[in-house]
């Protein structure tokens, strides 16, 4: 008998052919999309969990989340938050003392005064008098409609669960009762926050204008950041955290309160990809932005670190892609100001942490080859950030791989020249 199969090393008894077939060496292909955006909204109508949508799911089945049709003004910011982002991690942010509405024959689907608006009927069929049309309305509006005989033949459906063990007859118009819409708290937005640690996305707000529970965020973003590596940004409106994680947005609305806007700036922040600034971006959502700042209160709010619109020939833009950042160090200069140069920094962080723990944590030996193998992947990495123009410059020799202070560690140190969007032109013109 001939030996065969695969080989580690050349040590075979056997005469025989021993092959391995292995892919073609195309290095860590790690390289992250942006565009997801967790936003906490008071709702009539939600689940207790998160509920994660994308642009296409929220068009074509916002009735299924929302018992709401897409263009329902109660729908304005989330809408506001899909016009730069492709996915949304929405909560119901006003959870305490909710309660669900009910009747004999069923129960509201979700939490929230909404299901008071449900209205159940159920009449014996014109052709079958065994059957009954059952129909569910809200605004007299048809939301569901079948026929059938008992209870446990109706189908399930977003509105409500039915309870099977009534006995089905005629009903003449019953509303579903007892559905309480909740009240926001500061466990509420605890609880948020700690359903937020299993998602991954990219900016967070809180929808409510309340300065302590922003403090909260802008604290919970800092040690997601720092402490977990979790990298994000928060956008707040009242509190300025003085960080580069936080986007503090000031806005002037003409029908609505302030903290509205925080919902379009938060999807734009989401939304914006690594090479992209949002400087000078139009702003495109429903609200009426009152951006009637003169040259010298834009200024000062460039200095206090506020994410501010100006008014360019009739349209309302972003004017500095800015953060709440002010207080520059040796260790952090100018740079950390901006947004772009923070979306790409957080870009590295992540994708490198990925890299490593993806294809090297406790598979590659911590000698010369694996650590070069490490390096090389960063390069390549670095070189995708330099194709999209992202990146100014690096220099490869300037990124190091070593041994750390035990066997089983590595310290990487790297060196990179961001490319940021141009903001200022200064030029001279000499006439001869």
């Amino acid at each position: 008998m001939l030996g065969g199969g695969t080989f580690s090393v050349q040590n075979k008894i056997l005469p025989g052919s021993y092959i391995n077939i292995v892919s073609a060496d195309m290095g860590a292909n790690v390289f992250g999309e942006r565009g997801v955006t967790a936003m906490a909204i008071s709702l009539d109508w939600g689940d207790e969990d998160i509920m994660e949508i994308t642009r296409e799911e929220f068009i074509k089945n916002s009735e299924e989340y929302f018992s709401r049709p897409y263009t329902d003004d109660a729908l304005k910011d989330i809408r506001e938050a899909f016009k730069n982002s492709h996915k949304l991690l929405i909560y119901k942010l006003n959870q305490t003392s909710q309660k669900k509405a009910s009747c004999t024959y069923c129960t509201a689907k979700k939490y929230g005064s909404r299901g008071n608006f449900i209205r159940l009927s159920a009449a014996k069929n014109a052709d079958e008098p065994s059957l009954y049309d059952v129909k569910l309305t809200i605004y007299d509006e048809t939301v569901f409609s079948q026929t059938a005989a008992s209870m446990n033949e109706l189908d399930d459906n977003c509105y409500v669960d039915w309870n099977r063990e009534a006995s089905l007859g005629v009903i003449s118009g019953t509303y579903l009762s007892g559905g309480v819409v909740g009240f926001v708290d500061g466990g509420s937005v605890q609880k948020f926050l700690d359903k937020l640690d299993s998602y991954t996305f990219n900016a967070v707000t809180i929808m409510y204008d309340n300065e302590e529970y922003e403090k909260l965020l802008v604290e919970y973003t800092k040690r997601m950041r720092d402490e977990v590596g979790k990298k994000f940004q928060c956008v707040t409106g009242i509190y300025s955290g003085g960080y580069e994680g936080n986007v503090c947005v000031k806005a002037k609305l003409a029908d609505e309160e302030g903290y509205h806007i925080q919902a379009w700036t938060a999807g734009a922040i989401g939304g914006c990809e690594v090479n992209k600034s949002l400087t000078n971006t139009l702003y495109n959502g429903e609200y009426d932005i009152t951006a009637d700042a003169s040259q010298t209160e834009l200024e000062s709010s460039i200095k206090k670190g506020e994410f501010v619109f100006h008014n360019v020939n009739g349209e309302v833009r972003v004017l500095l892609d800015i953060n709440s950042f002010t207080d520059t160090t040796a260790e952090k200069g100018e740079d950390f100001k901006d947004n772009q140069t923070i979306r790409l920094i957080d870009r590295i962080a992540t994708d490198i942490a990925a890299i490593f723990n993806g294809y090297y944590l406790g598979k590659v030996p911590n000698d010369a080859a694996g650590r070069n193998s490490l390096w090389c992947d960063i390069v390549k990495h670095h070189e995708k950030l330099l194709a999209l123009r992202a990146l100014d410059g690096f220099d490869e020799n300037s990124i190091t791989v070593e041994k750390g202070e035990n066997r089983k560690s590595v310290i990487i140190t790297d060196a990179i020249t961001p490319a940021n969007a141009m903001t200022q032109l200064y030029m001279t013109v000499r006439i001869n």
